[in-house]
């Protein structure tokens, strides 16, 4: 019974939120609310919940801070020279900006922490995008998609929760891994690509001169990449496109839902050279308190909260000493801080009731009680595919912790060593980077101002393409 009231309550909450029934906020508090109650279990709600709450705290207070850190970074100026030198790569071309996101969310990714990539990467993307009339939903899906691929890496999570469970060594796990993963970024480059090439045939391509000389348009822009309901409403579009040598305005819908286009942040904020809180004389402080800081999250030297909120604190304190322009940048910040945190707090109420019912437990026994008895010696690849559909409808530390020992044994039984079990696992992380239970994804789409419904139409195919990928990959190599 758990376990189709937690599949009944998972869908329910896609289908509200995809519909736009529902903001993700009130989905994420009433349904499990809702569901609680159904179960018999009502009176525990807000033990559940107060579970949850704590469980999600700590990265909730991450992200409250990393996200005043790097908007006083963006506020000064650190990432400008990352914006100018995309932009001279990209000409205003929308298949090179598509493919420019997904090269910088990569590249970011480095540092393991998929909330930094995406506050990075739309900040820096975002002005283009919404110049160019290009579809947002492209940009957080590429975004969420390649940041997925690499947060494979040993310092990113799942590889050293895979490694913890199994009692393996995460080099065991990860660096087989390499040429799979290898494969699946390629796959987002070549995504990027495709979808880069769709926009400039929706769009045009312009040189970025015309592109800076467009004005915002006081209108609404229907948007879906490759559909049919609406016009391209672009001022300019045709005659620019020609001088430019694209290929035209055509017809066709943008991929991102609608959006009012009467905002100021339709301006490319990022490059203006005069904002008041440029501090140049601070830029290479600014780096090096930025790099350290990412080396002590690699290092672990303290918690990632404490760290940034001491890097917030001291970026505040060097950049704008005076208090008044302190509290105007934090005002700055505080939209997207309450809609990030809040939107945490909401998914600990969905968390703590899935893992506190007990409807976790009993829909991971029962995914792995249907598997055939026969499919036993290819462990390595059910493991692979299961963990598409449990990674994302799963936190990683429920399927790694609770769901990836269980597989490991079944497979042992057949002659499937643990380790290639562990490296299948790591395949369905493209998708997991845009699951609802992924804090980090709340950041990409409120910062890019997108529907989390559209964010997730729009991703979850081609995540999932890239994970079956990242599995095929893998197979081909031999590597389980």
């Amino acid at each position: 019974m758990l376990t189709i009231l937690g599949f009944a309550m998972i869908a329910t909450f896609l289908v509200l939120i995809m519909t736009k029934k529902m903001s993700p906020i009130a989905a994420l508090v009433l349904i499990p609310a809702l569901f609680c109650v159904a179960v018999g279990q009502g009176a525990q709600l807000g033990d559940y919940v107060i579970e949850g709450v704590g469980n999600l705290a700590p990265t909730a207070a991450m992200l409250m801070f990393a996200i005043v850190y790097f908007g006083v970074m963006i506020d000064v100026g650190l990432f400008d020279p990352i914006v100018r030198g995309i932009l001279k790569f990209c000409q205003a071309d929308p298949m090179r900006i598509v493919v420019g996101t997904a090269v910088l969310a990569a590249i970011v990714s480095l540092d393991g922490d998929g909330s930094t990539t995406f506050m990075i990467t739309v900040s820096a993307m975002y002005p283009l995008y919404k110049r160019l009339k290009m579809s947002l939903v492209v940009m957080t899906g590429v975004a969420a998609t390649a940041n997925g691929v690499m947060n494979t890496l040993p310092w990113g999570g799942p590889t050293a929760r895979a490694a913890t469970a199994l009692k393996l060594d995460a080099s065991e796990i990860f660096v087989p891994m390499i040429p799979a993963l290898a494969m699946g970024l390629l796959a987002v480059f070549v995504l990027a690509y495709v979808l880069g090439i769709r926009e400039r045939k929706r769009l045009g391509m312009l040189t970025l001169d015309e592109a800076l000389a467009r004005e915002p348009e006081q209108e609404t822009v229907s948007a879906g990449t490759g559909g049919t309901g609406g016009k391209d409403r672009l001022r300019k579009g045709a005659a620019a496109s020609a001088s430019a040598g694209g290929t035209g305005t055509g017809s066709g819908a943008s991929a991102g839902g609608t959006e009012s286009e009467d905002e100021d942040d339709d301006a490319f904020q990022g490059l203006d050279p005069n904002r008041p809180t440029l501090r140049p004389k601070l830029y290479w402080f600014n780096a090096g308190l930025t790099a350290a800081l990412l080396t002590a999250m690699i290092m672990e030297l303290l918690p990632i909260p404490v760290l940034f909120l001491l890097g917030a604190a001291l970026a505040l304190t060097v950049n704008f000493p005076h208090m008044p322009d302190q509290r105007a940048r934090i005002a700055a910040h505080a939209d997207n801080v309450l809609n990030v945190s809040g939107m945490v707090f909401a998914a600990a109420v969905f968390t703590g009731v899935l893992t506190g019912t007990g409807m976790v437990e009993h829909m991971a026994d029962w995914v792995v009680g249907t598997v055939p008895e026969a499919m036993g010696p290819h462990m390595a690849i059910v493991t692979g595919l299961l963990s598409l559909p449990l990674t994302y409808f799963m936190s990683n530390d429920g399927f790694y912790f609770g769901v990836l020992p269980v597989l490991a044994e079944a497979g042992a039984a057949h002659g499937v060593s643990p380790v290639e079990i562990a490296r299948a696992s790591l395949a369905g992380q493209a998708l997991h980077m845009s699951s609802p239970l992924v804090p980090a994804v709340y950041v990409l789409v409120g910062m890019a101002k997108v529907e989390f419904g559209d964010h997730t139409r729009f991703t979850v195919k081609w995540a999932v393409l890239t994970s079956l990928v990242v599995l095929a990959a893998g197979i081909l190599f031999g590597i389980m």
